[in-house]
């Protein structure tokens, strides 16, 4: 409402004002908030992602240590099989010995030890190769495990740089700085895909 010259201005009008600027400033090519938008909605999303292969890369750093404890214990066990194994040859030969140097009449029931130390000896081999092979496969998963946990750290460090990248894309303003964090975001996630894939 004018009088004389003298303009008031209602609540409805500053709006108006407002708009009409903004309006104006979007016309003349001034896009900073949406690309400074399109950052910000970026770093939150990689954010994410980055927290998801985090923890990822920490399963697997677990899983790994476990699997190495079980090997480490088949280990332990194999090796104890092995040293009853080696007990029971010493007796096997003993009783060789004591066959041997027997007379006739004694020789059959050294005999028969020796046969039962051969029998118990091949049911122990047995068991120790089992363990054996049992601590050689949780050590390959576990090498396995660990591999993949250096992938999800490559991500989510590639992850780390993209979000680094985009404050500094924020803060310059530099158009080649936002390439650069998509591309290394890019980067990324395809580790973290090869992670996922066991590759």
């Amino acid at each position: 409402m004018s009088s004389g010259g003298f303009h008031v201005h209602g609540p409805h009008d500053h709006a108006v004002e407002h708009a009409t600027h903004g309006d104006h400033a979007a016309a003349h090519g001034t896009d900073s908030n949406s690309s400074m938008n399109k950052i910000a909605m970026f770093t939150a999303i990689v954010a994410t992602v980055g927290a998801i292969f985090a923890y990822m890369g920490g399963a697997t750093q677990a899983n790994a240590g476990l699997l190495k404890n079980d090997a480490a214990i088949k280990k332990t066990e194999a090796s104890n099989q092995w040293n009853y194994f080696q007990s029971k040859s010493t007796k096997q030969s003993l009783a060789e010995l004591a066959r041997d140097l027997a007379p006739d009449d004694r020789k059959a029931g050294y005999q028969t030890k020796v046969e039962r130390y051969e029998a118990e000896k091949n049911e122990i081999k047995v068991v120790a190769e089992k363990l054996e092979a049992d601590a050689h496969e949780f050590d390959r998963k576990s090498e396995a495990q660990m591999h993949q946990h250096h992938r999800w750290a490559q991500a989510t460090t590639a992850l780390q740089v993209a979000i680094a990248l985009a404050a500094i894309a924020l803060l310059t303003k530099k158009k080649w700085l936002e390439y650069g964090m998509y591309g290394v975001a890019a980067v990324g996630l395809g580790v973290g895909a090869l992670a996922a894939l066991h590759i």
